[in-house]
């Protein structure tokens, strides 16, 4: 079972950690989605490899079971944003690491409210500026729901207020 007090490992180091191609891919991927070290990127990748394996062994077994646990799966992504209502298994398997890194906290905001670099958007994450509906949250790598997407927004007495609104219009 494991001691209670000790979680799990969340990642997996690459395999060939020193491939020029793969580390030049995974700086681009950070640099764009401004996340602190690669180990983030791992929990990404991660987190899709297991997704992937879910769906990869609902194409594995009889039609009957997979009629009644495909549902399910479809059903979670759906509700992160991952995949469209009428996706199938196949879109599962087609998903990308940036799909995931897109769905996080950190990337909407810098992408709702207009901040100008993921790192921006990142520190007003981590110094509780960002509020989803009445709760700040202060993680930048919170998966965001289709449905709280629309309640993200700055806390009142953020001092991003000032800086963010876009110039009023004069209607001389």
């Amino acid at each position: 079972m494991g001691d209670p007090k000790k979680s799990r490992k969340m990642w997996r180091k690459p395999k060939r950690p020193l491939n020029f191609d793969f580390m030049q891919e995974e700086l681009f991927t950070i640099g764009t989605f401004g996340l602190k070290n690669k180990r983030e990127l791992w929990k990404s990748r991660t987190e899709l490899s297991r997704i992937r394996h879910q769906a990869r062994s609902l194409l594995a077994i009889r039609k009957e079971e997979r009629e009644k646990k495909e549902p399910i799966l479809m059903r979670s992504l759906t509700r992160v944003g991952l995949i469209n209502k009428d996706a199938s298994l196949d879109d599962v398997l087609n998903l990308q690491v940036t799909d995931f890194l897109s769905r996080r906290l950190q990337t909407i905001v810098q992408k709702k409210l207009n901040f100008s670099t993921p790192y921006q958007a990142r520190q007003a994450v981590v110094h509780g500026h960002i509020m989803i509906g009445e709760r700040v949250i202060t993680i930048p790598s919170h998966p965001v729901r289709v449905e709280d997407e629309v309640k993200i927004h700055l806390t009142p007495e953020s001092s991003y207020n000032q800086q963010l609104k876009p110039p009023e219009t004069s209607t001389d």
